[in-house]
């Protein structure tokens, strides 16, 4: 059995640093794309990019899970493409999809909707499930 590879889109802050954090744990073979502009976390290897500018800086790579922060569906179709080979693509989105008149905990089959807290910027996140449908 070979060590499991992860590739976490950013890494060095909010979730996606605790992400990769767990996954370096658990002994994986963490790989964090990012632009280096923050410290990056103990254990794992660095992919310098600018993930809107990715080429075929991917194209040797393999890896069995890929889990995406996305801001918006032109993010997710930009990493796909730049992906040669993985197993597993997890999209990591946020709660403000949801209207915030639903109630919680939010489910995998809740409704989404206009969040009038967070406002219609943030519904960038329906375009990121949309693109990973098509």
């Amino acid at each position: 059995m070979h060590e499991k590879k992860v590739l976490i889109t950013g890494g060095t802050v909010f979730v996606s640093r605790y992400i990769a954090e767990y996954y370096v744990k658990k002994h994986y073979d963490v790989y964090v794309l990012n632009r280096n502009s923050k410290k990056q976390s103990k254990g794992v290897n660095l992919i310098q990019a600018d993930r809107h500018n990715l080429g075929n800086l991917l194209r040797d790579f393999h890896f069995d899970v890929v889990i995406d922060t996305a801001y918006t569906s032109d993010d997710v179709e930009k990493l796909l493409a730049a992906l040669d080979s993985y197993e597993d693509y997890i999209l990591i989105s946020s709660s403000v999809v949801y209207p915030e008149n639903l109630s919680q905990p939010f489910k995998e089959d809740s409704p989404v909707g206009l969040n009038n807290y967070w406002g219609t910027t943030e519904l960038i996140k329906f375009e990121e499930a949309a693109a990973l449908l098509k």
